[in-house]
């Protein structure tokens, strides 16, 4: 008898396949590290282009010559930080200890949760409470609201996250009191030559068969299928229930993924260099910062897309600043 063998249908590292509680991605892990910044930022999916680049690889056989890319561009208005929340150990895990939130708060936020109504007076009090617990934090987060009327977006409701601060809890906590009530820009978090990992929410493609869902063979027309022949054969064992691993239709998309180690290639503060006459397809015109990162970034256009510092970054790594010779940004009108 002949033997047979072939992968099974549908990654099991993706299970369960159901829709993301929320459209803002939840990052669950974050890494360690000595300096003292922001281990995340935020910002809004443009696009994608090509760039046209030095290969700056000692190891590929292009190194030395121009090279086109695959990019992607986000749209990075700085974040405001509205308070400081810091955590405990214990053998739970992290616990949520106490929090100060800014004497100013941006308006946009009452679009979001209520605001306090004495914002001045509650900041005095909370931290007069807040310094005097010092000596319990293990960890240190930045509460930022992310500022969308700064981008293209057209967008006014912000979202809230949390992002943790870098070194000891002594120079985090330093660091946090003096950007309370400030902004951060993304150079403070990355610069050209990094690597981050991005933390999205996929495009949602809503209820899909097996044959799109999990790339199931169509059977053949001219087969005995009287049931159908985009579907499977039999769902197997139904006692006690249907194996989780059986491939059945349902959600399709809107998944939360992660992509570890994408190259920032470039980190521009002046948008006109990069806008088209038209503006970006379904995005429209750059108002802020933006960077582009190699590759390509989960999610539509204008979803939230989260950055983390590399988590599993590769043991070798590159850091120089790439030398981009052109960026292909359309100059075609609409109708041209």
């Amino acid at each position: 008898m002949v033997k047979d063998s072939k992968p099974r249908r549908g990654s099991m590292a993706y299970y369960p396949r159901k829709r993301a509680k929320s459209i803002v991605a939840r990052i669950r892990s974050w890494p360690k590290i000595e300096e003292v910044k922001p281990l995340g930022f935020a910002g809004y999916k443009v696009g994608m282009t090509h760039v046209i680049l030095i290969e700056d690889n000692p190891n590929s056989p292009y190194y030395g010559k121009e090279v086109a890319k695959a990019v992607t561009i986000l749209e990075t208005p700085p974040l405001y930080v509205c308070g400081i929340r810091a955590y405990t150990k214990t053998p739970y895990g992290l616990k949520c200890l106490c929090e100060v939130w800014g004497k100013d708060l941006p308006k946009d936020l009452e679009r979001a949760f209520t605001v306090p109504k004495n914002p001045v007076e509650e900041h005095e009090e909370n931290m007069k409470k807040f310094l005097s617990m010092k000596e319990e934090f293990n960890e240190i987060r930045l509460i930022v609201c992310t500022q969308p009327r700064r981008a293209g977006i057209h967008k006014k409701k912000p979202e809230i996250l949390e992002i943790p601060v870098g070194g000891s809890i002594e120079d985090a906590l330093k660091y946090a009191l003096e950007k309370l009530g400030k902004e951060i820009n993304v150079r403070e978090f990355i610069s050209p030559g990094d690597l981050v990992d991005v933390i999205s929410i996929t495009k949602g493609k809503g209820f899909a068969g097996v044959i799109k869902r999990y790339g199931v063979k169509i059977m053949p027309r001219w087969h005995k299928h009287r049931k159908g022949s985009r579907r499977i054969g039999s769902v197997g064992p139904t006692k006690p229930h249907v194996m989780f691993t059986t491939p059945r239709p349902g959600q399709l998309g809107f998944h939360q993924r992660t992509e570890y180690n994408k190259r920032v290639l470039m980190i521009g503060d002046d948008p006109a260099n990069i806008n088209p006459p038209s503006g970006f397809k379904h995005y429209g015109v750059i108002k802020s910062q933006y960077v582009i990162l190699e590759g390509s970034v989960p999610g539509p256009t204008k979803r939230l897309v989260r950055l983390r510092l590399p988590i599993r970054p590769p043991p070798r790594l590159h850091k120089a600043e790439p030398n981009i010779t052109y960026i292909g940004v359309t100059t075609r009108t609409p109708g041209g």
